[in-house]
């Protein structure tokens, strides 16, 4: 269960890269799931899920800007597979599967990388615009952080 909570996250992080570790975040910090005794317990401090929420909703306004590159360009899509390699960890953690966790989220930030992607063009396409087809982006992404994140506890 833990480890498909982790590929799912890591899928978010494909979507927005810091919408998944600002969901984690906030989950470890309400006490949803334990990561205090390991490597990632920063998760779980004060000012992270501050830190990382600041940092996707500033994500959430640059991703509806023209200028703003392809996620599949090497740093946008090296940010997603760290974001989903740290969100996985972090869910895989808190059942004592840190490393599974890990590559779980990484696999999902690929798949949503190149899925969401694919997904997101065909909406552009279908409304003849980009803007709504990344708006609906947006609310998959942030919707299904904050119930992958619940469903760790």
């Amino acid at each position: 269960m833990f480890l498909l909570l982790a590929l799912l996250i890591g899928v978010v992080s494909g979507l927005r890269t810091m919408t998944a570790p600002a969901a984690v975040a906030w989950g470890a910090a309400l006490g949803w799931f334990d990561v205090s005794q390991t490597p990632l317990a920063f998760m779980g401090y004060r000012w992270t899920p501050w830190i990382f929420t600041v940092l996707a909703v500033i994500e959430l306004i640059a991703d509806q800007l023209p200028s703003t590159p392809s996620r599949k360009v090497p740093m946008q899509f090296a940010a997603r597979i760290v974001s989903g390699a740290l969100s996985g960890a972090a869910i895989g953690a808190a059942s004592s599967l840190l490393f599974g966790g890990l590559v779980a989220g990484v696999i999902g930030a690929v798949i949503g990388t190149y899925g969401g992607a694919a997904v997101r063009g065909r909406l552009a396409a279908s409304f003849g615009r980009d803007l709504p087809a990344a708006l609906i982006e947006d609310a998959v992404a942030v919707v299904g952080a904050v119930l992958i994140a619940g469903a760790v506890a």
